[in-house]
């Protein structure tokens, strides 16, 4: 029988993730992409067993070719959806409303369910492939359910001029949460209506305080007022890592599964801290790559004597310089993928995770495992809209 409560470890690591994401990378460039399903399993797997609450990993066991299969599916129903219906809406826009702004949001409205599909459909394959203590997690068919109830919340959203977002985040979890199951348990969300209002506060604050110095400067013409985005602006992105923090919390601690509830506390601080760090890293090694590049090519252009000024000459240089630039193009691609994992992604996962534990635990043990979903599509409508490329 499990403890009455379970703290999570994490036990993942930034040099292994590293250089897991630069061979993963690179491989997705020699095989033109096809490699890409593969990838993201190995990337998953890694991540999924670093989480472990009470001492016992999760297990990812998606299958890279239901991942292909699934993409290779999503993109012949996408071409048809694009190339007949987004054109039809296109049509009747610029024949009604004789505008070529309206015809693209048009167009662009009629591809938003299919996105919200695909994201819906990407989380019950993530789930359905996922395991902890040998029980499968799930998530029930409602794809089309989420799409038009995100279409109404995020159109609120947008309306309020993102005053409603609280509400609209709140209740795309609890439609999601309230289709998840671990086993034959199904999880609730609860939370007022209001209950994330309070983690916007440090966002709603240098915004409504930027608004009126803006006001003031124009209204003034005084450019001194502008002084306050000095505040504002360094106000602004720690309401952002409030938000993300406090939200996860809040929502996070008024989940139920049967008996078991959630404790937790990000801290917000510690956000800054990792994105601030994991980018100056980055921004440091970018910085240091460029002056050696610039450095050898100053040496190259010396040394073989061409000058620049000749227009022959510079192309001619330009064109045996291709095959550099292009190996340096996708150089900076794969290390900002790589560095962004090991510096980022995987810290914050592992700050959310060791400040969450699981409460009156003990019951784990007659939890009953649910079927195999079976879901051939796997994420391809995500993979073939580019909006599954997260972890």
């Amino acid at each position: 029988m499990p403890p009455a409560n379970l703290h999570i470890t994490y036990s993942g690591r930034k040099g292994p993730m590293l250089g897991l994401a630069l061979r993963t990378g690179i491989l997705t460039i020699l095989t033109l992409g096809f490699y890409r399903f593969w990838a993201k399993t190995r990337l998953r797997r890694y991540y999924w067993s670093a989480i472990r609450p009470g001492g016992i990993p999760l297990e990812y066991v998606g299958d890279p070719l239901e991942k292909l299969l699934g993409f290779l599916v999503a993109v012949v129903f996408m071409a048809f959806y694009i190339g007949v219906v987004n054109l039809l809406l296109m049509y009747v826009s610029f024949a009604l409303l004789n505008g070529n702004v309206a015809a693209y949001l048009l167009s662009l409205a009629g591809l938003a369910p299919i996105v919200f599909f695909a994201q819906y459909r990407a989380r019950r394959y993530i789930l359905a492939r996922t395991r902890w203590r040998g029980i499968r997690f799930g998530l029930e068919p409602g794809a089309w359910g989420y799409a038009w109830r995100a279409m109404v919340h995020w159109g609120l959203a947008i309306l309020t001029a993102g005053l409603a977002w609280p509400l609209t985040t709140l209740w795309l979890e609890k439609y999601r949460v309230g289709h998840t199951y671990y086993g034959d348990q199904i999880f609730v969300q609860g939370g007022r209506r209001g209950m994330l209002f309070g983690s916007m506060k440090h966002i709603y604050y240098p915004l409504g305080l930027s608004a009126v110095a803006g006001g003031m400067a124009a209204a003034f013409e005084n450019s001194a007022w502008l002084v306050t985005f000095v505040l504002t602006v360094p106000w602004f992105v720690y309401g952002l890592a409030y938000w993300r923090a406090d939200s996860f919390k809040r929502m996070t601690e008024t989940k139920e599964l049967g008996a078991m509830r959630f404790r937790t506390s990000p801290r917000p601080w510690t956000i800054v801290g990792i994105y601030a760090l994991g980018w100056f890293l980055i921004y440091l090694v970018f910085t240091g790559l460029a002056l050696i590049v610039t450095g050898i090519i100053l040496v190259a252009v010396g040394g073989v004597g061409v000058d620049i000024e000749n227009p022959e000459q510079f192309e001619a240089m330009l064109t045996a310089g291709t095959p550099v630039l292009i190996i340096v193009y996708f150089a900076i691609f794969l290390g900002y993928r790589a560095m962004t994992h090991a510096w980022i992604t995987l810290p914050i996962a592992a700050h959310f995770a060791e400040v969450t534990q699981i409460l009156n635990a003990g019951d784990l043990h007659q939890i009953v495992q649910r079927d195999r979903d079976e879901f051939a599509e796997a994420e391809g409508f995500a993979e073939a809209l580019d909006v599954g490329a997260a972890i």
